[in-house]
């Protein structure tokens, strides 16, 4: 008995050690060796996707030094498809990446990727589509980064509710008083578009203003999708239309591109758009645009970074402002119009 004890005793320090080995082993990769951030986006072409995108890898490198950790970041593209979104997180666990970064193809498979991460004990930051609640509250390793939408949608309304105050003559074809819209609208289910479409009008009935919907649909946030779209629209309506509020600015072009292509015309309508592109900014100038707000791509991708930084190493996230339950980090937006539109164009 005492024999088989002692060989007992033997084999239980023997494996405690190789734990406290391993654990060590563990802990000296993520603190001083290096930090591997894996990011799967919904589409990498997206315009406002890839701005973020390589806002953040910028950002890591002019942070780097800062670190004794050598900071690996891995851009995959997932292609619109949810099994590759899957596969790619799936293939980042299986190489132990320190933190996953997802832009999600679709919002019902968040609860799917964070019993995954879960499981393998890879903390979570999702960015730009937003998890439901639901979801975000299985684990306490998951965060989201993104912009106030309902802010976003007021902003436009403020954009359009001077511009037809100031120019009602101009704007008010029919003389009813009201204004004739149609919403160009994002991806279905997407929680900012959702948002965006419908605060946009509240806050302008708010205001007293009344308005009345000539067509909605979604373009997707694709410029070709919305040209069609508008183009369709002004065989029915012409003249009629007199705003065209859009959820983003890619789409707001594409709708421009469909007005400038039709000589019917006699008036522009008000066309207002999201994101702060450049290529908007550069419509503002031109007047094809009469206002835009920014989602600001560069303080996303840079508290995507402080988050992953901070979550990896293990320490607390009060030096990230603003933190929402814990969880939650989203960013203000800004207007932007003729009136300043050259110091956003010169930056």
């Amino acid at each position: 008995m005492k024999k088989g004890r002692k060989i007992f005793n033997v084999l239980g320090l023997m494996i405690i050690s190789t734990l406290i080995v391993s654990c060590n082993k563990n802990v000296t990769n993520k603190s001083n060796d290096e930090i591997k951030i894996g990011i799967t986006l919904y589409r990498q072409d997206d315009t406002f996707i890839s701005t973020i995108s390589s806002n953040l890898e910028e950002i890591a490198k002019e942070n780097e030094s800062n670190f004794n950790s050598k900071i690996v970041l891995e851009f995959v593209d997932a292609k619109a498809s949810t099994i590759n979104q899957g596969n790619q997180v799936d293939k980042f666990i299986k190489q132990d990446y320190d933190i996953i970064c997802v832009n999600l193809v679709d919002r019902t498979a968040a609860a799917t990727i964070i019993d995954k991460a879960k499981s393998a004990n890879i903390p979570l930051i999702f960015f730009n589509r937003e998890p439901v609640e639901e979801d975000m509250n299985r684990w306490d390793k998951v965060y989201y980064v993104g912009a106030q939408a309902e802010q976003s949608a007021r902003l436009q309304a403020d954009i359009v509710a001077e511009e037809w105050l100031s120019n009602k003559d101009y704007y008010d074809k029919n003389k009813d008083g009201k204004i004739q819209y149609v919403m160009i609208e994002g991806e279905p289910g997407h929680q900012d578009a959702l948002i965006r479409t419908e605060y946009c009008i509240k806050a302008l009935n708010e205001r007293g203003i009344q308005l009345e919907k000539l067509a909605d649909d979604s373009a997707n946030w694709q410029s070709d999708q919305a040209n069609s779209k508008m183009s369709q629209w002004i065989k029915e309506f012409g003249d009629n239309i007199e705003v065209v509020f859009s959820n983003n600015d890619v789409m707001a072009l594409g709708a421009i591109h469909a007005i400038n292509s039709n000589s019917n015309l006699i008036r522009r309508p008000i066309v207002v758009g999201v994101d702060g592109i450049k290529e908007a900014m550069e419509a503002i100038k031109s007047g094809d645009m009469k206002g835009t707000v920014i989602s600001d791509a560069k303080a996303q991708a840079q508290a995507i970074f402080d988050i992953a930084i901070n979550v990896a190493k293990g320490t607390s996230l009060e030096n990230v402002s603003d933190m929402e339950k814990g969880k939650y980090k989203k960013l203000p937006h800004t207007k932007v119009t003729v009136d300043n539109v050259e110091s956003y164009l010169s930056e």
